[in-house]
Parts: structure tokens; sequence; C-alpha cells
């Protein structure tokens, strides 16, 4: 039995934005502040995530918020021939000597005078909620500049993301202005995308809390980039008809070519710290595929 329209439309919503929206300013005033001990360098705090892309569900608690230092920049350029990349390395010659490590130090003291519990982790700096306020993950992490092109400061082409770094040193880049740009785009084209996406997560987080899939097995970054891998044909009429629209297309297509939102990494790749093992990918549409078909 099909999962009922009005159960569909219900997860279909938006979850809480006013306490997100609260959080993600206090947090924001407070790593702006002039009075940090970073506030000389270069730098743009930013959100990422659910609430900032308005696919938050109910259960959605976390606030991410990008800190990005511009002052410093990492870059990949091996795609670039041997003499542009001499004409890279002329035109950008030396080292900062203020680096990422230290940015990172200096945020997380800053943080800790500011809020209670506040703990480093490998990816994130943890803000525990308190009150009204809810938890939020800060992700301290420098400007990154991909290359295709460069000729010169002035001739160049490039995508600009961000990177940081693991406790065992790895590095991990990613796009998150792109996402977000291109979930809006997709969304605009149809204005049933996110309510789409939201549905899936739902769906998600039922399945979970039933016991009939692995928490962690469907992270919702990926469900987004799945869902915007989608025609946009496929969307829209009913919820009923955009699920058995949108999976349809999923369980049959050839999902080796589908990229992330950001329209760079590849959404589907093994022992990749930015892409979805394919593996969880196919759990996650099998227990979805089962849910529909015995609702109950």
């Amino acid at each position: 039995m099909a999962i009922p329209e009005s159960r569909l439309e219900t997860w279909s919503h938006q979850g809480s934005v006013g306490q997100s929206r609260d959080t993600y300013a206090t947090v924001k005033k407070t790593l702006d502040d002039s009075g940090s001990p970073y506030y000389l360098q270069s730098f743009e705090s930013f959100l990422q995530g659910s609430y900032g892309n308005d696919t938050n569900v109910y259960r959605d608690s976390d606030v991410d918020v990008v800190l990005r230092l511009d002052s410093t920049w990492y870059h990949d350029a091996h795609l670039l021939s041997r003499d542009q990349y001499e004409a890279f390395e002329r035109a950008y010659p030396g080292k900062a000597d203020y680096g990422l490590p230290q940015f990172k130090a200096q945020v997380a003291a800053w943080l800790s005078q500011k809020f209670n519990g506040v703990t480093v982790g490998s990816k994130a700096i943890f803000i525990p909620g308190s009150g009204a306020r809810r938890d939020c993950d800060v992700l301290v992490c420098a400007r990154f500049k991909y290359y295709y092109r460069f000729n010169s400061m002035e001739n160049e082409s490039k995508a600009e993301g961000i990177c940081f770094f693991l406790n065992d040193g790895t590095q991990i880049v990613n796009f998150p202005k792109q996402h977000s740009e291109n979930c809006t785009a997709k969304h605009q084209a149809s204005q049933w995308f996110k309510p789409t996406v939201r549905i899936y997560k739902n769906m998600r987080n039922y399945l979970v809390d039933s016991n009939m899939l692995r928490d962690g097995t469907a992270p919702s970054y990926f469900i987004e980039g799945m869902l915007w891998n989608v025609p946009v044909d496929k969307f829209g009429t009913s919820y009923e008809d955009t699920f058995v629209a949108t999976f349809n297309y999923l369980n049959n297509a050839d999902r080796s070519t589908f990229k992330c939102v950001n329209g760079i990494h590849p959404l589907l790749q093994i022992n990749s710290h930015v892409s979805w093992a394919p593996a969880n990918c196919q759990v996650f549409l099998d227990a979805l595929r089962d849910l529909w078909n015995n609702w109950r």
C-alpha cells in the first residue's frame, strides 16, 4: 500500500526556522566580533547544510556555520599544463605566515570564551545549545581554488570552494556555495525540489526510527545530491506522483554519472570523504521501496 498523500504532504514541510535563524545570528555575531584575536585576518562566515538550503525537517537540530579564512588559501592545479602551472607559480610564489591551524586554534579559544561546553572535533567546533539556542557546528576552513586554466591573474578559470584538514592530515575539499546556488536553481525550476528532499529525509528518519535502516547510511547532503540529479519533469502534480517518478528514475538510472549538487565531485564513489558509498545509496533505495510497498 502506497504512503498516502496526506502523510507525504506533512513530511514535505520545513522544520523549525525561528530557533535556527536566531542561533545563526548569535553565533555569527560572535564569530565576526571585532574583539576576536583573528579579526584582522580576512575571513567570511556563512551558512551551509539543511537550514541554509531550506531543506531542514523537524528532526534537524544542528545549525551548520562555515568560517572561511580568505587571507590564506589552498589550491589544486593538477589540471594545468606545465606552462600554465609555471605561470601560476610565478604569480603566487610565496607562502603565508598565518595559516589554517593558527586560525582554527584562535577561533576555538574565542568561542570557548563566549559559550559553555565548546568542543573541537576533527571536522568542526561544536557549540552546544542552551535555552532557545540550538546546537551549532562551526566548520573552520580556508578558501580553496580548483584551477581549470591559468595564464595570468587576469586570464584564469577556476572553481572556488573551501578546504579543511582532519586530525590525520587528510585534506577535505568542498564547494558549499555552489551547492546552495544549485539547490536553489533546481527548486526555482519546479518549486517541488526542496519539499521532495524533505519527504525523502523524513522517510529516512522514519526508517531509522523503525530499525529498518542503519543511522548514517543516508546523510542529508547525499539525499540532496541524489535528487538534484533527477530531471525536472519528474517533479510535480502531487507528492505521490513525485515520489514514484523520482524513485523510479533513481532506481533505473546509471547513477555512476551522478554529481554532487556542487557539480564537481562525483556523488557515488568508494572510499571517499566527499562522496556517497554506492552500496549505501542502494541500501537506502531498497529501504524506501520496502517502506512504500508495505506502508500500513
